[in-house]
This record gives structure tokens, sequence and C-alpha cells, in this order.
């Protein structure tokens, strides 16, 4: 072999193998990019899985005996069932936590009667709720320290009010459902005391905080108290009071409600009633009925019928 035939073989020797080394390199690419593809795709894939199947998230703001039923359903197996992550936020104050919905600090609140809710929109025509579904009538009543019944009632004796719209009408026509007053045609939710029309009894009436009525029993002839600052006072209204409130017409407006704010989306109003149906619950109705004697009675009705 000359020395042109020996440079010949080592020039083709050398060219298949920079070809070998080429493809070999090329498979090397190929696999890398084919491995990247498979586990890009599959991070995508858990992804996607891992947001679709995330809990909804919801800050539910809440007072007295409300937060801790609200708490206990937080924990709960049907809240997982609905797939609801529920924070329970208290504050211990109607306004306050009305206007903390209002500004999305809290997403849902659990509390207030719909003529409360109502007298809230009234005064905060720029920050308004929206109603997402009914609760519960957890019954206002009438009670006593000095008198053992209704018709006990003496001339002239004081009645302790509550002092804010809500509770002040609901109060009153408590009191008209009992005989012992009578309110003008057309009394509604914004409705006080200088729209009566007949007090036989002359009845005077005592404006207090709504949180202080058991504690004012011993000053008064008698003293108008809801059911949450009742229980809290270690009064049942089924028992202790001297008359209470019933379901009817009369007293639809006091049935609770949960409410959200008035500008949410339609997909988190969607999710927040999810809240109405857990609330609901068999299991849940339950625990709530044995823990509060049945003083918060379960109402399953649209909105539409509170109006």
């Amino acid at each position: 072999m000359n020395d042109y035939s020996i440079k010949q073989f080592i020039s083709r020797h050398h060219s298949k193998e920079g070809q070998k080394v080429k493809i070999k390199n090329w498979l090397i690419l190929i696999g890398s990019l084919v491995i990247l593809g498979v586990i890009s795709v599959g991070l995508h894939t858990f992804n996607t899985y891992k947001i679709a199947n995330a809990p909804d998230q919801i800050t539910v703001g809440s007072m007295g005996s409300d937060y801790e039923v609200w708490q206990y359903i937080a924990k709960s197996k049907e809240a997982k069932a609905l797939n609801l992550k529920i924070r329970v936020k208290q504050i211990n104050d109607g306004v306050q936590l009305n206007n903390a919905t209002s500004e999305h600090n809290v997403n849902v609140n659990a509390f207030q009667s719909y003529s409360y809710y109502e007298a809230y929109n009234h005064e905060n025509p720029k920050h308004k709720l929206t109603a997402l579904g009914t609760t519960y009538l957890e019954p206002m009543g009438i009670y006593s320290d000095k008198y053992q019944s209704i018709k006990d009632i003496g001339t002239g004796a004081t009645i302790a009010i509550a002092d804010n719209p809500a509770n002040t009408a609901r109060g009153l026509l408590l009191l008209q459902d009992a005989g012992l007053i009578k309110l003008k045609a057309g009394f509604n939710s914004l409705g006080n005391v200088g729209d009566i029309v007949s007090n036989p009894r002359h009845l005077q009436f005592k404006k207090i905080d709504d949180t202080t009525g058991p504690r004012v029993l011993k000053s008064v002839g008698a003293a108008l108290i809801s059911n949450t600052v009742a229980l809290e006072g270690h009064l049942n209204v089924l028992k202790d009071s001297l008359y209470h409130e019933k379901i009817n017409q009369s007293t639809r407006q006091n049935i609770n409600i949960l409410a959200t704010a008035a500008d949410i989306s339609n997909k988190d109003k969607k999710v927040y009633q999810k809240l109405v149906n857990l609330y609901h619950e068999p299991a849940i109705q339950k625990h709530v009925k044995d823990k509060y004697q049945g003083t918060k009675i379960d109402v399953q009705k649209p909105v539409s019928y509170l109006k």
C-alpha cells in the first residue's frame, strides 16, 4: 500500500468514525428531547390535576355561637366531601363584620338575620352585601326576672330594647305579637318606637347594647334578647322566655342568612353557595340541634321568601 492509499484508508476510517460520533450525538440529543418532553407533559398533567382538585378556600366570618358552629362545619367530613377548605374568622361586631365582608377581607359571613342585613344595606349603599341563602331562625325572646308571664307585665313597666335598627324593629314586632302594643300599618325592618300606635300598658322603652341583654334583667321589667346573646347568658329561649318568636310570615325577615359582598363574580358566588347546602346537611343539623337544644331552628327557604 503506497502513501496515497494509506492516506485514503485513514481518511475513510476517520470519516466513518466521525459519522458514528455524529449519529451517536444525534441519538443522545433526540433522547434528551424525548425525556424532557415526557417530563414536561407529566408536570403539566400533575399541575392541571392539582389545580383542578385543589379545595375551594373560603373565609367565613362569624361570632358567638355561630362561630362555634362554623368551626365544627369547617372540620367536618361533609365540608371535605364538597372539596371546601374553610377558615373561620371571629369578629364580634356586626357592622365591622359586614364591613369586612363588603371589603372582601371575609368571603362570607354567618351571623345575621335578613332584617339586619337589609338595615345594613340601607345604611351602606356603596358597600352592599348580597344574600346567598337561609340557615335558621334563632327566636328572639321576651325575658324577665320580675314577671312570670306576659299578662303579669304591669303598667309603666320598662322594656329593654336593642339600640340598632334591625333588632329594634324585630323586638317591637315581637311585643305586638305578644299583644302588648300595636304598630302602624306597613311597619317594616326600619321601624322604631315612634311607629307604636297603641300602648295600653304605657310601657317605657330603654335602648341598650343588644349584647348586654341578660345583664340588665335585674334593672328592668323585661328585656328583648336575641338567642345568640341569650345562649351566652345561659338562657334557653324555648324554656326561659315569657314569649318568643315562631316561624311564620311575621318573622320571615328574622331568619338568618349567609351573606357575601354584592360585587363578587358569579364564579365565586357559585362556590360560596356550597356553604348553604353544607349547613343543611343532616349530620351538621344533628350537631347543631344537640348542642343548642333546638334553639337554632333549621330553615331551608329561597331568599325570595324573605322579601
